[in-house]
Formats: C-alpha cells, sequence, structure tokens
C-alpha cells in the first residue's frame, strides 16, 4: 500500500494537461465487445478502473493492448459472457457492461458491483429498462442472471431519475436491437454525448444525446472505430481548485470549457481569475477566496456531485461561509472528518454541509474515504502548514492518473512513499 505525503505552502505554477475522462473511456471500453475487430481508443486515461476494464476484456476473451495513453481493444472471439465476482468488485462502473454483454452474447451472469462506498445507488432503472427490452432477468444470491429469448427490442423508456448508468446500458443495448428505442428524461452528460459519439462512429443510428430524449434507431451490426475520449471535467476542475486554494497560476490545457459551465462562475466568484480559450483555460489567484454562498449537487449541467468535495475543500480557507446541499448521494460527506483534521471547520446535518472557512489549515495524517473525498485530501493539504499524510490512495488512483507526479511539475511538494503500517 502506499500513501500520499504533503507539505503544503506552495504556490502551484506551470502548465497541465488533463487527460481523458474516466467516465467516458469506460462505457466506452465496454461498447467495444459489440464491435466484432479491432477498436482503437485515444486519449484513454491511465487509471486504475481502466486496468479494472481492461482485466474484463480480456476475461471475456479480448486481446486488448496498451500504448500510454491508447488502448486497442479487438472482440472478434468472445469466450466468456459473465464476469467473475472478484471483477465486479473492483470498481463501481462495471454494472455498464450488462448493457454491451446483452447485445453482442445474449446472456450474462454478473453479480452487483463495488468501488466506493456512497450510499445506495441502485440498480432497479438499468434492470428495468432492460426488462422493457426483453431481457428475463433473475436476482439470486447476489448475482444478476439475465438472457434474451431472441433478440433485444426497442422501446419507450421513461427513466423517474436521469442516470447516468441507465443511460448508457440502455443507449448499449438499443444500439443493435430490433427497432426504435426512446429514452426520456435522459441523463445529459458530456460522457453520455461522448459514448453516442463513439456508438455512431461504430455504425450506430443516435439523434438527442445531450437532450433529454434520446432516440436509438437499432442497427444489425457495429463495426470497430477509431475514437478519441473528450478531456476529464472532474479532473479539470479538482487540480483547478488546488491552483486556487494555493493562490497559484496555472495554464490548464486540454480541456472542453463548455463541459465546465457549471464551475468556471464559481471559481470566479470566489475571486479567481480566468482567461478561457477554445481548448485551454487560464486560472489566477493571489489573495484568499471569497466565500460560495450555497452550492447544490444536481445532474447535468447542474454542479457535479464528483465535485463537491474538492470545492468544500477549497472553500475550507475561505472568506466567510459556504453551504452544501448532496443531491445524489446520501453518503458522500465522509471526507468531512477528514478536513476537519487539517483543522477545518465544517458541520453536517442531513444532506446540508456548512463550511467555515478558517485562517489556516494544519498538516495531519488523514485517510481516503473514496475517490473524489481523497481529492479533497489533496486540495487541502496543499495548502495546509506543515507536512500530510493521507493513506488508502488507491481510491485516487481510480480518477486521477499519477496525481503525484502532475502536482509535483507544478511546484508542490509531494511524494508517493510505502506506507509501512499496512505490512
Amino acid at each position: 500500500m502506499s500513501k500520499l505525503v504533503i507539505t503544503g505552502g506552495k504556490k502551484l505554477e506551470g502548465e497541465i494537461f488533463i487527460h481523458g475522462a474516466k467516465n467516458s473511456a469506460l462505457p466506452i471500453l465496454a461498447a467495444t465487445i459489440m464491435c466484432r475487430g479491432e477498436t482503437i481508443i485515444h486519449n484513454c486515461p491511465q487509471l486504475s478502473d481502466v486496468e479494472a476494464s481492461i482485466k474484463i476484456l480480456k476475461y471475456l476473451g479480448c486481446k486488448v493492448s496498451q500504448d500510454k495513453d491508447t488502448v486497442t481493444v479487438n472482440s472478434t472471439n468472445i469466450i466468456n459472457s459473465d464476469i467473475p465476482e472478484n471483477l465486479m468488485h473492483e470498481m463501481r462502473s462495471s454494472i455498464i457492461f450488462l448493457g454491451a454483454l446483452l447485445a453482442r452474447c445474449k446472456k450474462t451472469k454478473l453479480s452487483f458491483p463495488g468501488g466506493c462506498e456512497l450510499g445506495p445507488r441502485p440498480i432497479d432503472l438499468h434492470i428495468a429498462a432492460l426488462k422493457k427490452m426483453g431481457v428475463e432477468i433473475t436476482e439470486e444470491h447476489g448475482f444478476l442472471n439475465c438472457s434474451v429469448k431472441n433478440k433485444l427490442k426497442g422501446s419507450k423508456i421513461a427513466l423517474s431519475f436521469p442516470s447516468v448508468g441507465a443511460t448508457e446500458n440502455i443507449l448499449l443495448a438499443a444500439a443493435s436491437a430490433k427497432g426504435k428505442t426512446i429514452i426520456t428524461n435522459a441523463a445529459r452528460e458530456p460522457e453520455i454525448v461522448d459514448l453516442a459519439n463513439f456508438l455512431i462512429s461504430c455504425g450506430a443510428k443516435i439523434k438527442g444525446a445531450g437532450s433529454d430524449n434520446i432516440y436509438i434507431e437499432g442497427v444489425s451490426r457495429l463495426t470497430p472505430c477509431e475514437h478519441v475520449v473528450i478531456p476529464d471535467r472532474i479532473a479539470a476542475s479538482t487540480f483547478m481548485s488546488a491552483i486556487a486554494i494555493t493562490r497559484g497560476d496555472v495554464l490548464v490545457k486540454n480541456v472542453e470549457p463548455k463541459h465546465l459551465s457549471m464551475m468556471l462562475p464559481i471559481f470566479e466568484e470566489a475571486g479567481c481569475k480566468l482567461n478561457i480559450s477554445e481548448k485551454n483555460i487560464k486560472i489566477k489567484n493571489t489573495d484568499r477566496l471569497n466565500k460560495i454562498s450555497t452550492i447544490r449537487t444536481m445532474p447535468y449541467p447542474g454542479f457535479p456531485t464528483d465535485l463537491q468535495a474538492p470545492t468544500m475543500a477549497m472553500m475550507t480557507l475561505a472568506k466567510g461561509t459556504s453551504i452544501f446541499v448532496e443531491n445524489i448521494f446520501e453518503n458522500r460527506y465522509k471526507h468531512v472528518c477528514e478536513l476537519n483534521r487539517l483543522g477545518a471547520k465544517i458541520s453536517v446535518e442531513g444532506k446540508v454541509a456548512v463550511v467555515y472557512g478558517v485562517d489556516s489549515l494544519s498538516g495531519a495524517i488523514t485517510r481516503c474515504t473514496d475517490l473524489r473525498g481523497g481529492a479533497s485530501l489533496v486540495v487541502a493539504a496543499l495548502a495546509a502548514e506543515g507536512k500530510t499524510e493521507i493513506l488508502d490512495i488507491s481510491h485516487i488512483d481510480r480518477g486521477y492518473n499519477q496525481i503525484e507526479e502532475t502536482l509535483k511539475n507544478l511546484g508542490a511538494d509531494i511524494s508517493r512513499e510505502k506506507d509501512i503500517s499496512k505490512n
């Protein structure tokens, strides 16, 4: 096991290149099994969640090679239609293989997914939608047994909540189903659009991705393609939070500013100076941050739940009181206790967290509770006085590629060390 050791107080300066979006790469990797032949994916981030997806692909029978941020998948021969429990438990997004496997193999058996413990993330919407498309599903001893008698069939599916995962699974299943599928109240995230664009490049007929209503006309066959994954908006905003709290000056490269539409005004309200171009954002902060009145997490294009924790860390040193309302996950304030170890003053009641800005933070031993909670500890530690140790950083590696190297290149005093307490 490894830990991050950070001595805070260093301004972040220079340039940073944002890697591809984890939340795009994972469903696109799953989708490659629907395309018999060799698919090439560029700008695919080198993350532990991506490694977990590649393990699943190899188990299914795909030939997979990786050269830096390019992944090549040959799915000509699929030899398994199930996913072992140990592979499912490596990441929460593993459920995305459900729709792709049903499209390719007409059957699958898998367990419920693992990953960060953020409270209930029910897959009821996935199951209900697939049943409408002709899938027979039985649950037994923690496993889902799924099969299609003849062929997946198009259907009108109204989601009670714009679930990203359910929208993705429906897209995958519907792309080669018989007839037309209409998804209403669909998720609108940029990662949904990226998956749809990938499928379209493979021959799918999809309209409306990025809106409330998506229309899919099933095709008989999908063919391999070459695709470039969009930049990771969550990683970009996380690093911008670190730059802001350290009063830094950094050019953030390889971003889609329109994907950050809810974050950029928050940085400006906090007092940061932004210079935005087509693919880059220059962010500079020279003073103590201003408070942000209220931040409410909502489905896209609202404020992302994945950025609640890093933004909260940024606000711990702001002037005044900031309020956060978490509307997506009921258990996404685990990082609060860890931030308070660093000297933050945060109180939580139900869905609401109140952040009272303090004059300074101080180093301490902390522990990652989940992926984005771990990122929030990094953000806070970079501005804290003295040394901070962050344990259980395997969570962070799920969503940030060698975060210590990226920050070190910006001038941070950060290193990855062996955690001897785990021996």
